[in-house]
């Protein structure tokens, strides 16, 4: 294996079945078999989950909802994905743990960076849910959050597209795949494929980033293993 232990950011809509809204079962279902598979190489695995199949913090502040409240809002959908990923998981026999950022312990655990690590050295799967606890900051910079916290090797962001393009692949046919993406290049270009927090937080931590599409089936095994899978976001490690 490249890396020992990872960090899996899944956005929301990857539960809803390519880009769709609400939890959609056999999207869920291909989702855990894909995290079973890479479990079984050996690695330690940690989600950090987005809610965006439910509700986007972004989208009710631009309705006229105050910010900080949107984002509390679109923090607890991430729970609620948070909670049918444990479920989905552990009908596969995997143990997990759910952590959250915002206090509710009736069906979660908070989140305390050693108990985490431990879960991780004890073979289980951790899903963080609440994004960083805060308003104004996305599930992206929780990942690089959590990832740097819990000591992983790398970020790898689950997307519905190959990797990192020169365009919007869906909006722009003449946009081509980068392989190796220079952080600095991608903020100067305004390639949005991720949180511009968020990657400066990987550049200041030297986490690497890999963006790759986790709806080619293996796909995520195949990053582990150190397959060209991909775009890899260059942070200097």
């Amino acid at each position: 294996m490249r890396w020992n232990r990872i960090l899996l950011k899944l956005s929301g809509e990857t539960l809803g079945g390519k880009g769709n809204t609400g939890i959609n079962v056999s999207a869920m279902d291909y989702i855990t078999g894909e995290i079973e598979d890479a479990f079984q190489l050996g690695c330690e695995i940690a989600v950090v989950i987005g809610g965006g199949n439910f509700i986007r913090g972004s989208t009710l502040s631009n309705m006229g909802i105050d910010r900080a409240t949107a984002d509390y809002m679109g923090m607890l959908g991430t729970v609620i994905n948070g909670l049918a990923l444990q479920n989905i998981l552990e009908k596969r026999g995997l143990i997990t743990r759910v952590m959250t950022s915002l206090s509710m312990t009736q069906v979660a655990e908070p989140f305390i960076r050693r108990r985490a690590i431990r879960h991780l050295e004890k073979k289980r799967i951790v899903i963080f849910a609440g994004g960083t606890g805060s308003p104004y900051f996305s599930t992206d910079t929780a990942a690089a959050l959590r990832a740097s916290e819990i000591g992983a090797q790398a970020i790898l962001k689950a997307t519905n597209v190959e990797g990192v393009y020169t365009g919007d692949p869906k909006k722009n046919s003449q946009a081509t795949l980068i392989r190796e993406v220079d952080p600095a290049k991608m903020l100067e270009d305004g390639l949005r494929v991720m949180d511009l927090t968020a990657v400066t937080f990987a550049m200041e931590h030297k986490l690497p980033v890999v963006v790759f599409d986790v709806f080619t089936k293996g796909n995520l095994k195949r990053v582990i293993l150190g397959e060209n899978i991909g775009s890899e976001i260059k942070t200097g490690k």
